[in-house]
């Protein structure tokens, strides 16, 4: 069996920023694989491109260009926000303020967003909007553990049920 549409793929990965000598961002080893329905969009897409055609127990090492991956750094994703859109039940929600500090947000559609808070001015927040990885290169090495079909089910709901379950809902 092999990696192709509709085929839920159990691996484990380490993700290193730019290639094989870049710092370790995350990985799996200790914690739980990664499951995922491939080709069901839930993957960065050049992600999915350097694992097709692998088998169970294959390895992989591969490189992703940031472009390719969680895109370039947008510098109109960095907005600059009034200090009174913090004001929470009549105070500054200071405990959310704190630069570095991820924080849930939504647009004026009511778009859920995250932003990260760059910096904390007397009336203004900066907050970027960007992913936290854009603008970063992105190396993932490591092995394919499982590979099976789909159920229709998992198909028809774009995502694998059960344990290892993925998807973006």
């Amino acid at each position: 069996m092999i990696i192709e549409n509709n085929m839920v793929v159990t691996l484990h990965y380490r993700l290193q920023e730019g290639d094989a000598q870049g710092a370790l961002v995350e990985e799996t080893f200790g914690s739980e694989p990664l499951v995922f329905l491939y080709g069901a969009g839930s993957m960065i897409p050049e992600f999915e491109r350097n694992l097709a055609g692998k088998k169970t127990g294959d390895e992989f090492a591969f490189g992703i260009i940031a472009a390719e991956a969680y895109g370039e750094v947008d510098p109109d994703a960095l907005v600059e926000l009034p200090s009174s859109t913090f004001v929470v039940d009549g105070r500054l929600a200071t405990e959310l303020l704190q630069v570095g500090r991820t924080i849930p947000m939504a647009d004026q559609y009511g778009n859920r967003l995250m932003g990260t808070v760059k910096a904390v001015n007397d009336d203004t927040v900066l907050i970027d909007f960007n992913h936290p990885m854009a603008g970063q290169d992105l190396y993932f090495t490591d092995v394919i553990d499982s590979i099976r079909l789909a159920t229709p089910s998992e198909i028809e709901h774009g995502h694998v049920h059960g344990p290892g379950e993925h998807h973006d809902h």
